[in-house]
């Protein structure tokens, strides 16, 4: 008897070869992206920009100044289009929100409580007084901010 790669060396070539490159057809369903598609991606990314800063009414340098990691060109596509967008179709442009600075958002009030009005559900502190009239256990004045630790001789 001869052997099947005696008989068929094409057929044996070919199916080694299909097996082969069957699992590695589904790459581009991993999600790995190309550098041709992070290009694309970054581009669409850039025109959006640039068409929102365009209906804000946000000046390309503001826009620019915005988005430092996102394409000039793109940016610059992105607005001009949504200009002709916005002129062909009269639609007006939206009134731009300003982002505040971290100084001028408003900051956490913190209250001091005043003496006598502390309340019961906030349980014992330092210094304080148990049910019996005796100090709490393990109570210790609280050390201040210039208390110095004493020195070791």
């Amino acid at each position: 008897m001869t052997s099947l790669r005696a008989r068929h060396p094409v057929l044996l070539t070919v199916g080694l070869a299909f097996f082969v490159s069957w699992p590695l057809a589904g790459c581009d369903m991993l999600g790995i992206e190309t550098p041709a598609k992070q290009a694309q991606r970054r581009e669409a990314e850039g025109k959006a920009i640039g068409a929102a800063c365009r209906h804000t009414q946000r000046s390309l340098e503001d826009c620019y100044a915005s988005n430092p990691k996102a394409s000039k060109a793109a940016i610059f596509a992105g607005w001009r289009e949504m200009d002709e967008y916005m002129r062909e179709n009269n639609i007006p442009p939206a009134a731009p929100t300003l982002r505040q600075d971290e100084s001028a958002q408003p900051r956490e009030e913190v209250i001091e409580p005043t003496p006598g009005s502390a309340s019961a559900a906030s349980g014992p502190t330092p210094g304080s007084v148990n049910g019996n009239g005796s100090a709490a256990p393990n109570s210790a004045p609280a050390p201040t901010a210039n208390a110095r630790p004493p020195a070791n001789r």
